[in-house]
């Protein structure tokens, strides 16, 4: 059998194989296993595409190849820097690569109490306050998490800024999408919301329990 006649069997036997991996990938409904399908199938065309000299697959899924390697990079090292956080810090830094710069000015409000929530916010500088509660924001927290997570989706308080500063927003559609797309992500990112919760709840009472220690402090001794 010539060299011709194994190029041709070759290119049949690759086209079967990505075409069951085609199917494969439009099966999958998670981003993952998506991107692994994908990167073998790129290699299984680029591989048969030479011998029968087919250069436009050639040059499409050379293409291809190295930009799903890095999507699915860029999808585990997402996972990976959730669970650190869930497992350290609580931080939220790793949100910042999918999120859009907002400048804000002092006395600007960024949300009402009530009104409909549709992002939550990393601060970056500048100072921010909880109006209903006093509470003051500082650089690295997260705000406006909660309301993805509540039935009505509404703010429970009113965000103010302060100072000049920057903040970074992200929607909550696009949270959503990288949940659907990677569900490692939304466990994580669920026990992280939880565990911030959980964190806000204890300093709520260390200050109930500061200010009940005061008003018997602060009341006037009787003449």
């Amino acid at each position: 059998m010539d060299t011709s006649h194994l190029a041709e069997h070759a290119g049949a036997a690759g086209s079967f194989f990505a075409s069951i991996f085609v199917v494969a990938t439009l099966s999958m409904r998670t981003m993952i296993p998506l991107r692994v399908f994908a990167i073998l199938t790129n290699i299984v065309l680029i591989t048969t595409a030479i011998p029968i000299h087919n250069y436009p697959t050639l040059v499409l899924h050379t293409v291809l190849l190295p930009l799903n390697v890095y999507r699915l990079h860029q999808m585990l090292q997402l996972v990976r820097n959730v669970k650190k956080s869930v497992n350290s810090d609580l931080s939220m830094e790793w949100l910042k690569p999918f999120m859009t710069e907002r400048r804000c000015k002092a006395g600007e409000v960024l949300f009402y109490k009530d009104e409909k929530a549709e992002s939550m916010y990393y601060i970056v500088s500048g100072r921010y306050r909880l109006v209903e509660s006093g509470i003051e924001l500082p650089v690295g927290a997260i705000v406006g998490e909660f309301g993805m997570l509540s039935p009505s989706n509404v703010r429970t308080q009113t965000l103010e800024c302060t100072a000049d500063g920057l903040i970074l927003s992200v929607s909550y559609d696009q949270v959503e999408q990288l949940y659907v797309q990677n569900p490692a992500f939304g466990f994580y990112f669920l026990r992280l919301v939880s565990a911030r919760l959980f964190e806000n709840i204890g300093r709520l009472e260390e200050r109930l329990a500061l200010e009940t220690v005061k008003a018997p402090a602060a009341a006037p001794s009787p003449a």
